[in-house]
């Protein structure tokens, strides 16, 4: 476990928080969601991918307890649970173009890393 030295508290939660909105895919949705209610299908139309990926990512995102889900008939609309995650993304965005989105060029999470990691994963 690891203790922030000043405030006493966890890392660990930030650290998940984060890590469930590092994949391209997974930030796509949010900000979807974040525009108001989608189904699973109006998703995959907008990022072009698989249903079974979409809803893989969106239980993801439900798990980590950032979407939830509003039945209607046989329909699931998911909406945004907390409407601070528009402001975190808002102040990633002021962040990036701050920095000149440099994060790119880090080697270990940057553009080149994750074009790797791609490559890698369809090789398997």
């Amino acid at each position: 476990m690891t203790i922030d030295t000043k405030s006493g508290t966890r890392l660990e939660p930030a650290a998940a928080l984060f890590h469930s909105l590092a994949d391209p895919a997974r930030l796509a949705i949010v900000k979807r969601i974040a525009q108001g209610e989608v189904r699973v299908g109006d998703l995959t139309q907008v990022l072009g991918l698989a249903q079974s990926t979409v809803s893989a990512h969106v239980a993801c995102l439900r798990d980590c307890g950032l979407v939830t889900g509003r039945m209607e008939g046989r329909k699931v609309f998911y909406s945004l649970t907390r409407p601070e995650l528009i402001d975190v993304l808002a102040q990633a965005e002021i962040l990036l173009a701050a920095t000149g989105n440099a994060v790119s060029l880090c080697p270990t999470y940057g553009d080149a890393a994750c074009a790797a990691a791609t490559t890698k994963e369809e090789q398997l």
